[in-house]
């Protein structure tokens, strides 16, 4: 398994990677670790702007190439996302490299956690979150999916939506908490946050219900009757 320092020396041989190469004019870290964040465990990502006129394409294969032959590295997927081409790989000790790249013109922070190294960058509207109806509305499709594959005695199939339901009702839980719901990675926090909510309306509850106990047989006391108890 890698280690911080793996970590780090992958970190700096893929910036000189772009300081040797003119092709590129600005670089950030994003992800975890742009503003200090991140553990033992996270990824490593960082972007690069491409001189305009340039095509992208070119540059991500002529690193690919550097990458698997120097770091013995695994190309994995490729995203698009607008003008910017991310490339996944996995390297050795499971170490993950998100590497992207987007024309200098359309060069930017997509989002707080971006960390500029060298070059300069254009002024980019952060991507709206997803509304709660267009999670909603996801959620709902999936478990209709869900009920007719059980129907059909398809379960792998009924499986696979039914997991996507609870990737979406987490997702819910993020927005109603102000928390970024992509990915779920604030699930957890938002869990956190619902259990605590739970335990003080519990707390809340409960002391009601026995004020309310404690009412019932104070009067039935006064009255000589004999106090009933409570149900539920």
């Amino acid at each position: 398994m890698f280690g911080i320092g793996d970590r780090e020396r992958v970190r700096l041989r893929v910036l000189e990677l772009a300081s040797a190469d003119a092709r590129v004019v600005a670089g950030a870290a994003v992800g975890s670790l742009a503003q200090g964040g991140g553990d033992r465990w996270s990824d490593l990502d960082l972007t690069f702007a491409v001189a305009d006129g340039v095509p992208v394409a070119e540059v991500l294969g002529d690193w690919t190439s550097n990458l698997v032959h120097e770091l013995d590295a695994v190309q994995l997927f490729d995203l698009p996302s607008g003008p910017a081409l991310y490339r996944v790989f996995l390297l050795p000790g499971c170490l993950q490299l998100d590497l992207s790249f987007t024309p200098a013109s359309g060069f930017g922070a997509g989002g707080p956690k971006f960390r500029l190294l060298f070059g300069s960058t254009v002024e980019r509207a952060y991507p709206s979150p997803p509304s709660a109806h267009e999670l909603f509305g996801y959620a709902v499709h999936h478990a209709l999916r869900a009920r007719f594959s059980i129907e059909r005695g398809r379960y792998w199939h009924a499986e696979y939506w039914v997991s996507g339901v609870r990737d979406y009702a987490l997702s819910l839980a993020c927005r109603r908490r102000n928390l970024p719901a992509r990915y779920g990675t604030r699930a957890r926090r938002a869990a956190a946050r619902a259990r605590h909510r739970g335990r003080r309306a519990a707390a809340r509850g409960g002391r009601g219900a026995g004020a309310g106990c404690e009412a019932r047989a104070r009067a039935a006391r006064a009255d000589g009757s004999r106090p009933v108890a409570a149900v539920g």
